[in-house]
C-alpha cells in the first residue's frame, strides 16, 4: 500500500519549536523537515535518494514508533501539469546537510570545468540497475534550441539511445501524461516557457517523477547554479557543448546499464 506521511502534534513540535534540537538525531529532523512540506513516500525517496530505501523505511517506522509521524493511505494521483502550478516550497535543509551541499556543489563545479559533465554519486549510487540496454532505453530531451535539438537527437542516437524531444514546459506535462514514461530525462535549464530548475523541483515534488532520473544540461556553470541543481535532486549535470562520448557515458553510468546489443 502506497502512504502518505503526516506529523503529529509531537512530530509538528520537533520541526518548529525554537530550542536547541541539537540532542535530536539528524536523520529524524531531515525526515520531519520533509514531511512537514510533504510526506508522499515515493516524494521522500526521491528527495532522500542518496540513501537506500530500506534505511528509509526503517526511520520512518522509527519515527512512527516514537509517534512523531503517522501514515495514511495516499489517495488518487493529481493528474500532472507543469503549466498553472507552483513551485513547491522546499523544507529547509539541516545545517549538516547545507555543509555537504555546499561541498558537493564546489566539487561539482570543478569537476564541470575539468571534464564537462558530473554525476551525483550518492544519488546515482541508489538508483536501480536498468535491464535495458540503450537500443531500448528512451531518452526525453527538454530543450528548445533547434540546432541543440539536432545535436542532442544525433548524438543519442549514435550511441544507441531512442530519444523523444520537448521544446516547452506544456508538452512536457502532456508528454508525462499520455505517453510512455521515459527512463531519464535531459533537462535544458533555459526554456521559453520554464525554468529547468522550477521543471526540476516539480518532478521531484510529483509521485509519479520523484524518482526519474535527470541530468540537467547546460551552458552555464555557476557555482550558485550548480548548488540548486543539487539541492533540488540532479543526477547529473552535462555542460554545452559536449560529444556522443560524453552523452553516452553519463547515461550509462546513472542507468547503470548492460552493455548495448551487438
Amino acid at each position: 500500500m502506497t502512504v502518505v506521511y503526516h506529523l503529529t502534534a509531537a512530530g509538528h513540535d520537533a520541526v518548529f519549536a525554537k530550542n536547541d534540537q541539537a540532542a535530536f538525531p539528524l536523520e529524524y529532523r531531515r525526515l520531519l523537515g520533509l514531511i512537514s512540506s510533504g510526506g508522499h513516500i515515493d516524494v521522500l525517496r526521491g528527495r532522500l535518494r542518496r540513501f537506500p530505501d530500506e534505511m528509509i523505511d526503517d526511520w520512518l517506522k522509527e519515527l512512527v514508533d516514537l509517534q512523531m509521524i503517522e501514515a495514511r493511505p495516499a489517495g488518487e494521483l493529481d493528474d500532472f501539469t507543469f503549466t498553472g502550478r507552483r513551485v513547491p516550497r522546499m523544507a529547509p535543509l539541516p545545517d549538516e546537510d547545507t555543509k555537504v551541499l555546499a561541498r558537493a556543489a564546489v566539487v561539482a563545479g570543478a569537476t564541470l570545468l575539468r571534464s564537462g559533465s558530473f554525476i551525483a554519486g550518492e544519488r546515482v549510487a541508489n538508483l536501480p540497475h536498468s535491464k535495458k540496454g540503450p537500443e531500448q532505453t528512451l531518452i526525453l530531451l527538454v530543450e528548445d534550441d533547434p540546432d541543440q535539438v539536432a545535436l542532442a537527437q544525433l548524438r543519442l542516437k549514435l550511441a544507441g539511445y531512442r530519444v523523444r524531444t520537448v521544446e516547452r514546459a506544456k508538452h512536457l506535462s502532456r508528454t508525462l501524461r499520455e505517453e510512455r514514461r521515459p527512463d531519464l530525462v535531459l533537462l535544458d535549464v533555459m526554456l521559453p516557457d520554464g525554468n529547468g530548475f522550477d521543471l526540476l523541483a516539480k518532478l521531484r515534488a510529483s509521485p509519479e517523477f520523484a524518482t526519474l532520473p535527470v541530468v540537467m544540461l547546460t551552458a552555464k556553470t555557476e557555482l550558485g547554479d550548480i548548488h540548486r541543481g543539487l539541492a533540488l535532486g540532479a543526477d547529473g549535470y552535462i555542460t554545452k557543448p559536449y560529444s556522443k562520448t560524453q552523452l553516452a557515458e553519463v547515461m550509462g553510468r546513472i542507468l547503470k546499464q548492460p552493455p548495448a546489443t551487438q
